[in-house]
């Protein structure tokens, strides 16, 4: 058992890595390896690719995302190896917090490797926008003028370092602005559609806007505004999954995520 960088190369390797109820995760690979934040890497067993990882690097705080194990090779420790192995990497990287969503599977492992849960998620589908969710007026395109905003609240709620990711996606955001305030914002095209709100009105505006275009949503249990949008219109979560950290906790804001990013940014 062997483990190595992941090339770009190989990226097309991994498709029967994809778990039956994943998305495909070619692209996210492909990102990982062509990005100078994020370090993938691959176990090699009997000369194929047994099991995968990344780490993602926002200055001193890191997500692990997208460890998978061949099923063939589960309960042989390679899980665990994986993990371990990006730990290290990142203690020689000055990150002190180390944050991951876990699966069922994965939750065991990284609680015996130290990680805590944090909070959980709470994931939505099978929505159907009602006839009269208007768009807010207050809704607008995102203008070059929000930058600024925008930085500052994402930086608030997440304490994350992210600009250099959500900057590719602001030409097709929008903001829920008052009096001149950006009070949230929505990203539709980073990962399953961030949003990220200072106020309930704000927020759940936000959402009305992502659900007539989207039938699924995720965000954590610890935002009360959401849970209660939902189950107002008689939607139930049909799972949830856990947050997770290794290290220094960080006064993070999850009251104020009303939609995620996905499984490897929260």
């Amino acid at each position: 058992m062997d483990i190595h960088i992941l090339e770009q190369n190989e990226t097309e390797l991994l498709k029967e890595l994809t778990p039956d109820d994943w998305d495909d995760i070619v692209p996210a690979f492909d990102f990982y390896t062509k990005s100078n934040f994020c370090f993938p890497i691959k176990v090699v067993q009997d000369n194929k690719i047994a099991g995968i990882g990344t780490s993602i690097i926002h200055h001193n705080i890191a997500w692990l995302a997208h460890i998978i194990v061949l099923p063939d090779n589960r309960n042989q420790g390679i899980g665990q190896l994986i993990t371990q192995t990006l730990i290290n990497s990142l203690k020689a990287k000055s990150c002190d917090t180390v944050y991951l969503i876990a699966t069922e599977l994965g939750a065991p492992v990284y609680k015996k490797l130290g990680f805590v849960t944090e909070t959980e998620y709470l994931f939505f589908r099978d929505i159907k926008p009602q006839q009269n969710w208007s768009t807010s007026d207050n809704i607008i395109p995102f203008e070059e003028n929000f930058r600024k905003q925008v930085e500052h609240l994402d930086h608030q709620v997440s304490l994350e370092n992210r600009m250099f990711h959500i900057e590719p996606h602001l030409k097709n955001s929008f903001v829920y602005l008052q009096d001149d305030k950006v009070e949230g914002y929505y990203l539709p095209n980073w990962g399953e559609g961030l949003i990220v709100a200072n106020t309930t009105l704000a927020g759940v505006e936000l959402i009305k806007l992502r659900l007539k275009t989207k039938e699924n949503a995720s965000f954590p249990i610890n935002n009360a505004s959401a849970t209660a949008f939902f189950y107002q219109h008689n939607y139930k979560e049909f799972k949830s999954a856990k947050r997770m950290r290794l290290g220094k906790k960080k006064n993070w804001q999850p009251t104020k995520i009303y939609n995620r990013i996905g499984g490897n940014l929260g």
